[in-house]
Order: C-alpha cells, then sequence, then structure tokens
C-alpha cells in the first residue's frame, strides 16, 4: 500500500527534474554563447540524465510488479486466514452447542441415575416387603402346624402284662399311640416335648389289680419336677384312678409319667392304662394355668 501511494510521487518528483534540465539546457546554449564556449559537455548532461531517470523508472516498476506479487500472495493469505478463523469460529460455535448439548446430557443423566436410585430403593423396599410377608406366610404355615398338637398312647404296644412294682421311681413309657398330631409325643422315650410355648392339657389313667401290699400310684413330671399324681391301693380286685392338668409350657419342655416305688401299674388289649395330651392355645403373654383334678 506504502510503495503504491510514493510511486505517482516520485513520478512527479522525476517529471519535475526532466522539466527542469530542458530549461537549464535552454540556459546553457545562451551562457556558453556569451561565453563563447562551445555545449559538448551539455549535451552529454542531457542523455545521461533520461537514462538513469528510465533506469530508476524501471527498477522502481520492477519493485513495484514484485511488490504487487506479494500484496496479491499477502491478499490470498489473509483470505485464507480469513476463512480460517470463518470456519474456527464455526468450528467454536458448534464446539459450544456440542458442550450445552453435553450439559444437557449429564444433567439428564444425574436425573436417570437419581431415578434409577429412587427404583432401586422403591425395588429394595418391595423386596424386602414380598420377603416379610413370604415370612409371615411360613410363620402362620408353621404356627397352623404346631397348632395342632394332640397325642395319646396305652401303655402296652401289645399282650397284656404289670409293670412293677420296684424299689425305686420309674419314668413309664407308653408305646401303643393311638393319635400322635405334630409328633410331640415319642414312643420310644415316653417323652413329650413342647413344640410351641403355649397351654398344654394332658391326662393319665392307670389301672392294675388289687394287692395287699403295693397299690397303683403315677405322677405326671414336667422337666423333672413332681406336678400331680393318681393313686389308688385296695387289697383285691381292680383298681383304677386318674388325673389331669393343664400346663403352661415353653418350647422344649419335658412332660412325662412316672411310676411311685413299690407300685405296679397294668395294661392289656382294653387299653386300661392310658396318658394324652393337647394344645389349648398358644400363648404370647406370660399366663399360668394349672389345674389339677383327682378322680378316684
Amino acid at each position: 500500500m506504502e510503495m503504491t501511494m510514493c510511486f505517482p510521487l516520485l513520478l512527479l518528483i522525476c517529471s519535475l527534474s526532466t522539466a527542469q534540465l530542458q530549461s537549464d539546457n535552454d540556459i546553457v546554449p545562451h551562457h556558453a554563447e556569451s561565453q563563447g564556449g562551445e555545449p559538448t559537455n551539455v549535451s552529454e548532461h542531457q542523455q545521461t540524465c533520461p537514462q538513469d531517470i528510465h533506469a530508476v523508472l524501471r527498477e522502481m516498476s520492477a519493485s513495484l510488479a514484485e511488490q504487487r506479487v506479494e500484496m496479491r500472495h499477502l491478499q490470498r493469505e489473509n483470505e485464507e486466514l480469513d476463512l480460517q478463523k470463518t470456519e474456527l469460529e464455526k468450528q467454536k460455535t458448534e464446539l459450544e452447542k456440542q458442550k450445552i448439548e453435553l450439559e444437557k446430557q449429564k444433567i439428564e443423566g444425574e436425573r436417570l441415575k437419581q431415578e434409577l436410585q429412587v427404583q432401586a430403593a422403591e425395588l429394595i423396599t418391595v423386596k424386602a416387603r414380598s420377603n416379610v410377608t413370604e415370612n409371615q406366610v411360613e410363620a402362620l404355615e408353621r404356627d397352623r402346624e404346631v397348632k395342632q398338637v394332640a397325642f395319646s398312647a396305652s401303655l402296652l404296644a401289645s399282650g397284656s402284662g404289670t409293670i412293677g412294682p420296684f424299689n425305686t421311681h420309674t419314668d413309664l413309657v407308653f408305646r401303643y399311640v393311638f393319635s400322635n398330631i405334630g409328633n410331640a409325643y415319642n414312643p420310644n422315650s415316653g417323652f413329650f416335648i413342647a413344640p410351641v410355648r403355649g397351654a398344654y392339657h394332658f391326662e393319665f389313667y392307670i389301672g392294675a389289680g388289687g394287692h395287699p401290699s403295693h397299690g397303683s400310684r403315677a405322677g405326671l413330671i414336667k422337666n423333672g419336677e413332681h406336678v400331680c399324681i393318681a393313686h389308688e391301693h385296695q387289697p383285691s380286685g381292680f383298681e383304677k384312678s386318674s388325673n389331669g392338668a393343664t400346663l403352661l409350657l415353653e418350647v422344649g419342655d419335658v412332660v412325662f409319667l412316672r411310676l411311685w416305688e413299690n407300685c405296679k401299674i397294668f395294661d392289656d388289649a382294653n387299653h386300661h392304662s392310658t396318658f394324652s395330651g393337647h394344645l389349648l392355645l398358644p400363648c404370647e403373654k406370660e399366663t399360668v394355668f394349672l389345674l389339677c383334678v383327682s378322680n378316684c
């Protein structure tokens, strides 16, 4: 740009210099004639000056052409830079849009994550409730099963016979089972083991032939402790007695019958001597039932 502006100025200066030289040439011959000399040097000077000016002009033209080429090159570079700048601006704008979109997706992802967490918590709650319900159903099934507890057994599995007398207390085993709902009674040991906490009612009947020295006596035992007794003694005939009690049992409590020392008990196919019991009701609270009834 600066060279383009300087070039007309240089042309103007050169034109002025040429005009000045021509004016000088017009003056010099008159001066030479007045001095009586010859104008040889002036003519040579007039021929040399235009040649120098033309050489300068050619150099300036060549330089100007180079400058124009350089300017076109710079202009193209500037245009390319402008295009690159525009493209960069577009890319920057696109990146900003992508950034905004990513932020939106991030927010949406956080929202979905929170929803998933809420759903997971709800699923855990539902699963826990389902487990509780299943446990409750199982507990109800178990309660229904354990609430059905009852047994009844006779002393001898078969035949007839008398057990005793012995010189010490002897635990009795009632081997002939009429019923054993809930399988709480063991006919091999004679023990009834409570499967659930609750109130149970027990009854027992004993019979034996009369004898002058040995009566018929048996006691109801809970966990090794005496509860109640049935007793009969007559010198002849057939003697029979009974008793019963309602007990509050904890899970695992043991109830059985024990024959007293020097006493005897008889049984046959008519099942004179029996031991029975059943669950009245499960108990959640501390309620004690104890009832002994003697029938001699």
